[in-house]
């Protein structure tokens, strides 16, 4: 658990339950204090679950998991999931895999699922949302392909498209009402519920 600052003593401990450091960056534009929880979870989709379900279940569940530890907090929970042509494309955790993703992508538009949640463990209550961000992939030969996953490595995020930096020239264009979905943390619809939450953003 690494500690950010403390907050206010009005306000609810706000937990970030992400690994992520692209979320926790992304979390500190608020200029909120919070702290980083990383949620101990099976992220394993379930049979027959569609992916927008995997991602929206996947975050309540860390958060509901951090809860458990934190009952005065308000936790952020966030998952997401890409798809192509339906077809769920995860982690590539390697080269081998991140090119196979990327060669299949090529070309074709993918939608990526960035799932947030904010759950308030004071009464056990939760928003929960699905944020939908249309990614088309530029058709680039194998060679490019391979030689921006040498330089990025970019095998923890979802489909291999580290958008937020050398992943950005593999897209031809980008449509989603929050710009900042693709990056895994949504934060025009985390700064919603944290109002609707009763958190002062300023």
């Amino acid at each position: 658990m690494t500690q950010m600052s403390q907050p206010e003593m009005n306000q609810p401990e706000l937990i970030l339950g992400s690994s992520s450091p692209y979320r926790r960056e992304l979390l500190e534009r608020l200029r909120l204090p919070f702290t980083v929880v990383s949620p101990k979870i099976d992220e394993t989709p379930k049979a027959g679950e569609t992916p927008p379900e995997t991602a929206l279940r996947l975050a309540l569940e860390k958060a509901r998991h951090i809860a458990q530890s934190h009952p005065n907090a308000l936790i952020i929970g966030a998952d997401q999931v890409a798809t192509v042509n339906g077809e769920q494309i995860g982690k590539a955790g390697g080269f081998d895999k991140a090119l196979a993703q990327l060669q299949m992508m090529r070309g074709k538009t993918a939608l990526f699922h960035s799932a947030l949640c904010l759950y308030d463990a004071r009464n056990d209550s939760y928003q929960l949302e699905n944020i939908i961000t249309k990614t088309t992939f530029r058709d680039l030969p194998d060679d490019e392909l391979a030689a921006y996953l040498r330089i990025e490595q970019p095998y923890d995020c979802a489909g291999s498209a580290k958008v937020e930096a050398l992943g950005i020239t593999i897209l031809e264009k980008v449509e989603s009402d929050d710009p900042t979905a693709l990056v895994g943390l949504p934060l025009i619809a985390l700064t919603g519920m944290l109002r609707a939450a009763g958190v002062r953003l300023y």
